[in-house]
């Protein structure tokens, strides 16, 4: 099983100065985010960015005979009502009618803005960030996100923005009431084995988050029996010491209720990591794994391909290659793996972090779709996580968070002459990945070879001295 990966090293620096040198003020890898009440998270800046959103994607919206409609969804943040008026004041003010949701998972969005014919999508989350931060994002009305170059325009029209046209219609803000169930339904009608989770027991850690009522609703109608944790959602508590970021709490509840499978979702519900039946967590790139393995052999992997990202683990590609397919890399970002996947009509792909896309099934990041096609694929093979995962080796991976006052490029950094020294010493059988967060005030450092001692210390090496250079 070889680990020759150069064709990831240089994907990598193509991306890394593509998104470094894109002159982005607000949108990030996901949207806007940062902490809510502060920067663009302001009232004003959000009723800015609802008039800018209109203007650039409902050209002249208040001189249709039939107003335009925008849905709106949202997490369990407090700060979520705020900025849910600022933006709904934003787009009615430029004749756009307004559709609230209220709190559910960013893929309910995604699905309810293609279904329902509306003009765009909005989702206020900061997914897996503290309560006190919050962020929008977008969706097209086909139900994709939207693409930096439509991004960049909306931020150049909000900068731009002289308030609203006293001569403009006025829209309407109504509530669905049904948002919730019609996605409960979406996704049961996507299984057709409606007791497809007959007689499992699953625990489910909600996050606090977007699914704290919507994903046990789903497992439960389909059969198992589920111990749901982290489901009180208070406005403040969302993802704190739970969720898919706190791997070790959902391993701790598998163990402590012997649950078949355990279920940890993020604050806004597009990503899922699972535990097996042991209490051992499986990162994205397993998941990845297991889900594309099953596709080979049943012949449904859309051109026996994967779409990951330079994230992901070299183990990655040699499991999928040795069952007859490969993987190919996009730029960190689940974003960036749809356009790929889109481009080439590709339709598997996610993250090592947790956001999976099964494209025959929604047109986003989905944890709950995620977590259903796998538990599908362990039926059907009649074994449990803890033998699926086996279909993967890993080579051995140091990853380190640092915090960061700026944001340089690396190549003009102190440190990246020993960057190159460190990759140029592993060959063709590592790797170091050094990227911004893009919704994060944080540099990511990822060192991936065969010796876990050495690349441990490597990664404590760069994070020190990048510490020292930008840390905060």
């Amino acid at each position: 099983m070889g680990f020759a990966l150069p064709h990831q090293q240089a994907m990598f620096r193509l991306f890394f100065y593509f998104m470094t040198e894109t002159k982005r003020q607000f949108f990030g890898t996901d949207g806007i985010r940062g902490r809510a009440n502060e920067g663009p998270l302001t009232p004003g800046s959000v009723v800015r960015l609802g008039r800018a959103a209109a203007k650039v994607l409902i050209p002249d919206p208040g001189s249709k005979r039939t107003w335009p409609t925008v849905v709106i969804g949202k997490d369990t943040r407090q700060s979520g009502d705020m900025l849910e008026s600022a933006i709904a004041a934003g787009l009615t003010s430029c004749g756009v009618d307004v559709r609230l949701a209220g709190v559910v998972p960013t893929p309910a969005i995604a699905m309810l803005t293609r279904e329902t014919g509306a003009a765009f999508g909005i989702v206020i989350s900061a997914s897996h960030n503290p309560f006190a931060d919050n962020g929008i994002k977008f969706f097209g009305p086909d139900g994709f996100k939207l693409d930096d170059t439509v991004e960049l325009e909306i931020e150049r029209c909000m900068l731009e923005d002289s308030g609203a046209d006293p001569d403009s219609m006025i829209g309407r803000i109504s509530t669905m009431e049904d948002a919730a169930e019609r996605y409960i339904d979406f996704v049961r009608v996507g299984v057709e084995d409606a007791e497809l989770l007959r007689g499992l027991h699953i625990a489910l850690d909600a996050a606090n988050g977007a699914a704290y009522q919507t994903s046990e609703t789903i497992l439960r109608s389909l059969g198992a029996k589920v111990t749901t944790f982290h489901n009180q959602p208070s406005g403040i508590n969302i993802n704190e010491a739970c969720g898919c970021t706190h791997a070790e709490v959902i391993e701790q509840i598998v163990r402590e209720t012997g649950a078949d499978v355990g279920i940890s979702h993020d604050g806004d519900a597009d990503r899922v990591l699972l535990c097996d039946e042991s209490g051992s967590v499986l990162d994205g790139d397993e998941i990845m794994a297991i889900a594309a393995v099953a596709a080979l052999e049943s012949k449904t992997l859309a051109g026996d391909t994967l779409v990951a990202t330079v994230m992901s683990n070299a183990g990655l590609d040699a499991a999928v290659e040795e069952a007859g397919g490969k993987v190919v890399r996009a730029g960190v970002g689940d974003r960036y793996v749809l356009e790929l996947m889109k481009e080439h009509g590709y339709r598997l792909g996610g993250e090592q972090s947790g956001h999976f896309i099964f494209l025959d099934h929604n047109t986003t990041g989905d944890g709950i779709v995620s977590a259903v096609q796998l538990l599908r694929i362990m039926r059907e093979k009649g074994q449990p996580l803890s033998e699926l995962r086996k279909v993967m080796t890993k080579l051995p991976q140091a990853q380190r968070n640092v915090r960061v006052s700026s944001k340089p490029t690396v190549e003009s950094m102190a440190v990246a002459g020993r960057i190159r020294e460190i990759e140029e010493g592993h060959g063709s059988a590592g790797r170091v990945l050094i990227r911004y967060s893009g919704t994060e005030p944080l540099l990511r450092i990822l060192v991936e070879g065969r010796d876990k001692e050495q690349i441990e210390g490597e990664a404590d090496e760069l994070a020190a001295a990048i510490g020292d250079e930008i840390g905060e």
